[in-house]
């Protein structure tokens, strides 16, 4: 089986079920410990903190890049030396395996 920063986003069709909370669960396990799934299990989020401006900007510049490239594109709030991420798929209402596989290739920029 594939890792998920090795795998690739897919269009997933309006009416496809978010995945279960196990589903979730079992997918947040491959992904660095600062992820977690939201209250409610239909985002998964994580705080990044760094040492100044350029530093949060080239970081949310390679998000960008790697949103784009996938065609799934987390919220951001940005500030002097922070960036939170949250994804969702909102054409499910939830999770999908493209939310973690996202944040799976933002795990790598960090290796």
């Amino acid at each position: 089986m594939a890792s998920l920063c090795e795998m690739k986003c897919r269009a997933i069709p309006s009416g496809t079920p978010p995945l279960d909370t196990d589903a979730a669960n079992s997918l947040l396990g491959q992904l660095d410990s600062g992820w977690a799934l939201g209250a409610d299990g239909h985002s998964l989020h994580r705080a990044f903190s760094f040492t100044d401006f350029y530093r949060t900007i080239a970081f949310v510049n390679a998000v960008a890049w790697i949103a784009n490239a996938e065609d799934h594109h987390p919220d951001l709030q940005v500030g002097y030396d922070y960036c939170r991420v949250e994804f969702s798929t909102h054409t499910v209402g939830g999770l999908s395996d493209n939310d973690f596989i996202c944040a799976a290739r933002i795990d790598a920029l960090e290796r």
